[in-house]
């Protein structure tokens, strides 16, 4: 074992006296930071009262949301008549089409009705003077034939009942309201409706082997027109899911956040060379520049589309030109600062040879700064996209402002997954695209 004496334990530590004496800094800013992590933390759990807010929150809503992105219902409404009869209505834009037959409602010998929500384990038998719930292993009457629906026997935790009906929960499958006279249905399938064909659709319901028939060598539905065209002006024109005016909508999205980005460049980089001190050694141009960039950032792109809107009115021209502003201002920014970290030795030897101003940015800057301009103004691009969605729910045009109308509607859920699933791929082939064309531009391996 060595054994350091008190002489050369002193040189050491006049060697190394970052080891020896380190600052208050040094030895407890770790700790610092850990303590003031943790104070803001607790700053935020009582600013924002997030025990209060979690205890508060309808959690129960997201299982129900994310149930109708995938799914659809079907609404038979059971009418009991006078005479005891009981008349079967559906919605005026069923899913099931005009004139619905579904197997799974059923007329009984006796009069009554059942209908499987889902399977034999969730029914439901409507008669004139009852109806029967049959759910969660129990079944469970309840009498219509006095002035106010009544549970006979005890109530189930899953049925709710209030003055003038009563309501069961049948889970995923559906839900039943029940009241003297009426019995409304809710049946949930998995899957998107129509998705296709609409019920005006010739090839409505009919099976994918007798579509494709008819689409490849059957007779032709309309004389002037092939079964091939027609199918595809029934999907593009499709009233449930309006597949056009999706598609029309993305694509005003991709044209403005394109057009957005392309004139912001074209805008911000004779500016950005105006804006670099080293460039232009004009300190009240250069600052002037600089506070016009922060301007056009400062004000979020969703502002500048709510100004464009009022003042061109609602369309992809106002989207187009809030991207357009937004990208100026950090484009602008970006340019300048990338012109301001070059290395002036190539600039000032070509400079040197009495080469023009031109020649001098072309040879001595561009090359060390077109890295920084094609990386920025290609993540730009492609995070314009999503920001164009955005802007266009508040009347910039584009897929954000279909996406808006059918999530206010609070029913089209499955509209609302439609457009999501859409502009995630959208958004994820521009992002492989962008990287790709950032990776060749620059010449850098993308793996």
């Amino acid at each position: 074992m060595t054994v350091i004496d008190a002489n050369r334990m002193q040189e050491i530590e006049a060697r190394y006296p970052e080891y020896f004496h380190r600052s208050f800094r040094q030895r407890f800013g770790g700790l610092m930071i850990l303590i003031a992590t943790l104070l803001y933390g607790l700053y935020a759990v009582w600013f924002f009262d997030l025990p209060k807010l979690l205890a508060e929150a309808h959690w129960e809503r997201v299982g129900i949301y994310l149930s109708q992105w995938v799914s659809y219902d079907v609404q038979p409404d059971f009418r009991i008549q006078d005479d005891g009869s009981i008349e079967v209505r559906y919605p005026r834009f069923s899913p099931l089409g005009d004139n619905p037959h579904p197997d799974w409602v059923v007329n009984n010998p006796d009069g009554s009705i059942t209908v499987s929500v889902s399977g034999t384990s969730r029914s439901i038998t409507v008669s004139k003077s009852e109806t029967i719930v049959t759910a969660h292993g129990v079944s469970v009457p309840v009498n219509v034939s006095s002035g106010a629906p009544e549970v006979v026997g005890p109530v189930p935790s899953w049925m709710t009942v209030y003055d003038d009906n009563v309501l069961a929960d049948l889970g995923f499958a559906g839900d039943v309201s029940i009241s003297v006279d009426r019995v409304k249905v809710r049946k949930r399938f998995l899957g998107w409706a129509n998705f296709l064909f609409d019920t005006q659709s010739s090839f409505f319901d009919k099976p994918v082997g007798d579509v494709l028939g008819l689409i490849v060598s059957g007779p032709r539905i309309k004389p002037d027109q092939s079964n091939l065209s027609l199918a595809f002006d029934d999907i593009w024109n499709n009233s449930e899911w309006q597949h056009g005016d999706v598609w029309t909508k993305l694509f005003q999205t991709i044209v403005m956040a394109f057009l957005g980005t392309l004139l912001g460049a074209l805008a911000a980089f004779p500016l950005a060379f105006l804006a670099a001190r080293n460039i232009t050694p004009n300190r009240l141009l250069n600052q002037i520049l600089k506070r016009f960039f922060d301007f056009l950032r400062s004000v979020d792109m969703l502002i500048w589309a709510l100004f464009l809107t009022r003042a061109f009115g609602p369309g992809p021209l106002a989207g187009s030109g809030a991207i357009f502003l937004t990208e100026t201002g950090t484009l602008g920014k970006l340019y300048s600062e990338g012109l301001e970290n070059i290395d002036n030795k190539p600039r000032e030897g070509i400079k040197s040879t009495g080469a023009q101003t031109v020649l001098v940015h072309r040879y001595g800057i561009m090359p060390q700064i077109v890295p920084v301009i094609v990386s920025q103004t290609l993540y730009q691009w492609e995070s314009n996209v999503r920001g164009a969605t955005i802007i266009g729910a508040v009347g910039a045009g584009g897929i954000g402002l279909k996406l808006w109308e059918a999530m206010r509607t609070n029913a089209n859920w499955e509209n609302v997954a439609y457009m999501v699933i859409l502009i995630l791929i959208v958004v994820f082939l521009f992002d492989a695209a962008s990287n790709a064309l950032r990776h060749r531009l620059m010449g850098t391996n993308s793996h």
